[in-house]
């Protein structure tokens, strides 16, 4: 089980990550220059009855949408992990997963996050992240 503050820590580790509150709903998002890496995501009422009409319900506790590198890793990732990820009609053609906090590990939050965040970093900066120190 993970929580906000795992979020929080996971994403402000990396370089060129900031926080702030997002649009009008002030939510946290974690991101850098290029866009959003992760931002909490709680239901809109569009969300609520377009879920309805699918006869699915948002989740209990907190989520987050993570961005991912594109529709095929979307998939592959609801595949693999249908308990602690899971996506909306609103997400639809948008490379983002939600993740139910209070299902996924922190091995996998983490991986989610720095996969996010290569997409939103430059490939010189990720590089060097990724290899670590010399």
């Amino acid at each position: 089980m993970a929580t906000l503050a795992d979020v929080r820590r996971i994403a402000l580790e990396l370089p060129e990550v900031g926080e702030r509150p997002e649009g009008f709903t002030g939510q946290a998002s974690w991101r850098t220059k290029k866009g959003m890496v992760v931002w909490s995501r709680g239901s809109r009422q569009s969300d609520l009855t377009q879920l309805e009409r699918l006869g699915r319900t948002w989740p209990e506790g907190d989520v987050v949408a993570v961005r991912v590198t594109g529709d095929d890793a979307k998939q592959d990732l609801l595949a693999m992990h249908p308990v602690a990820l899971f996506t909306i009609p609103h997400f639809d053609g948008y490379p983002a997963v939600l993740v139910r906090l209070d299902l996924v590990d922190e091995a996998l939050l983490r991986s989610l996050i720095i996969d996010g965040w290569t997409t939103r970093v430059s490939r010189r900066v990720a590089k060097a992240w990724l290899e670590g120190p010399a």
